[in-house]
């Protein structure tokens, strides 16, 4: 499966400072990555179930984590970016049988136009985008080492996971036994079910069901007690993770809601697998973005597509510093107002770097990378390119200071285009 087109990165004088961002499982802040100087930097972010268009809370999800890539270059890591598309599971099927649609054709259609969303918004995009579909062979094979392990067992045809058997479960989103029952039913598992050992026990591999698609393990995955069937959720992350960027890779990304179960369980499985860990040194999750009082869903149809917007002439820009205006581990509500606020911000900032010259600008890249180093606060750097606009504004109003080239310089304007490009992917 093929990613979308990267944008050029301008390259900033110097390198930014360390990030340090929230890390769920250790509970603060921690500095990223965890590579030495130089070094690549790895992180996995889960994909999209590709059965509807791209939403604000998914643009906000994957603008986080572009900011963080962005971060990382800025200060001297390459980066090795894997990110998944779960081409097949039950909200896909379920939504093609509503529609009447073939699931293949719908996975491929909504991953098309989740594309030229990521396009148009300018997120640089993963080295390795992989589907669940593909990466079947590899989800084999970790459940046959599960099973190997004791780690795994049969239910009715069904192949399940011990959460217990990795002994540190439940250190990454730090639920209590309630806690983690409720959300795990509330999200994909199924704690009711007869016959698994506990109620938290995840699915790896589901046997194949009539009308639904169906993929055959192989010979020795069947002698060892896999008949046809599909992966379970949790282990093809687990799967793609392992393949492409291995154990204790830097950074495990998604929105809030993936915490628990979806990064516990993965964590736990491949742990188990690997006798190995950590999984990921670090665990950051973006907050929710809700409309009319709730989280903003596939499954609620309360949505805010990035496509619907583009279509209706609204500059990806915009959408963009709309979501940069609020802190990536926020929870806030989608309104018309965020959309104009940015409008507007967007116009003034094309504005003032349209001028031959400006005001001096060398103060506005470290306070920039100051900003985005400090747990993404992409608001924070916002105003530090409001203030320097606030400046051009007023200089521009004023004509003795106009006239003074003293206190102009001809750089400034390209200065400020390549830094809000650079660190906040704004192409002005």
């Amino acid at each position: 499966m093929h990613a979308w087109p990267a944008p050029e990165v301008p390259e900033l004088p110097g390198h930014g400072p360390a990030v340090r961002l929230h890390d769920t499982a250790a509970q603060g802040l921690v500095p990223t990555p965890a590579a030495a100087p130089g070094e690549a930097a790895r992180i996995y972010v889960c994909g999209i179930t590709p059965y509807d268009a791209t939403h604000m809370g998914h643009a906000n999800t994957y603008l986080t984590f572009d900011l963080i890539q962005r971060a990382w270059l800025d200060a001297g890591h390459p980066v090795s970016y894997v990110q998944n598309v779960t081409d097949v599971d039950d909200p896909l099927l379920e939504r093609a049988l509503a529609t009447g649609q073939d699931w293949v054709s719908l996975a491929e259609s909504e991953t098309a136009l989740f594309r030229e969303d990521m396009t148009a918004l300018r997120i640089l995009p993963p080295r390795h985008y992989v589907g669940a579909v593909e990466s079947i062979p590899l989800v084999v094979d970790l459940v046959m080492k599960l099973l190997a392990r004791g780690a795994a067992y049969d239910v009715d045809g069904d192949i399940y996971f011990s959460v217990h058997a990795d002994p540190t479960f439940g250190s990454v989103a730090h639920l209590d036994g309630p806690e983690m029952l409720a959300t795990f039913g509330e999200r994909g598992g199924d704690p009711g079910r007869p016959g698994k050992k506990d109620p938290l026990d995840c699915l790896l591999w589901q046997a194949e069901r009539e009308g639904e698609p169906s993929w055959e393990p192989g010979e020795a995955a069947r002698a060892a007690g896999l008949k046809p069937g599909r992966p379970g959720w949790h282990i093809e992350c687990a799967a793609i993770a392992l393949e492409h960027l291995g154990m204790g890779f830097d950074l495990q990304g998604g929105g809030t809601d993936l915490a628990f179960p979806h990064h516990e369980m993965g964590a736990s499985e491949a742990q188990v697998i690997t006798g190995q860990r950590p999984y990921a040194h670090s665990y950051v999750h973006s907050g929710m973005v809700g409309l009319d009082g709730e989280k903003m869903s596939k499954s609620k149809g309360n949505l805010v597509l990035v496509s619907k917007l583009r279509q209706a002439g609204v500059d990806p820009m915009a959408v963009r510093l709309a979501l940069l205006a609020h802190h990536y581990r926020t929870d806030w509500e989608w309104t018309d107002a965020d959309l104009d606020a940015a409008q507007t911000r967007l116009a003034r900032w094309r504005a003032a770097v349209s001028r031959p010259d400006g005001v001096p600008a060398d103060d506005v890249l470290a306070a920039v990378r100051e900003r985005i180093a400090d747990d993404l606060d992409a608001p924070g750097a916002l105003k530090a390119i409001d203030a320097w606009v606030a400046r051009q504004e007023a200089a521009d109003a004023d004509a003795s200071a106009a006239r003074d080239t003293a206190a102009r310089n001809t750089a400034a304007p390209g200065q400020i285009s390549r830094i809000s490009d650079a660190l906040l992917g704004v192409a002005l």
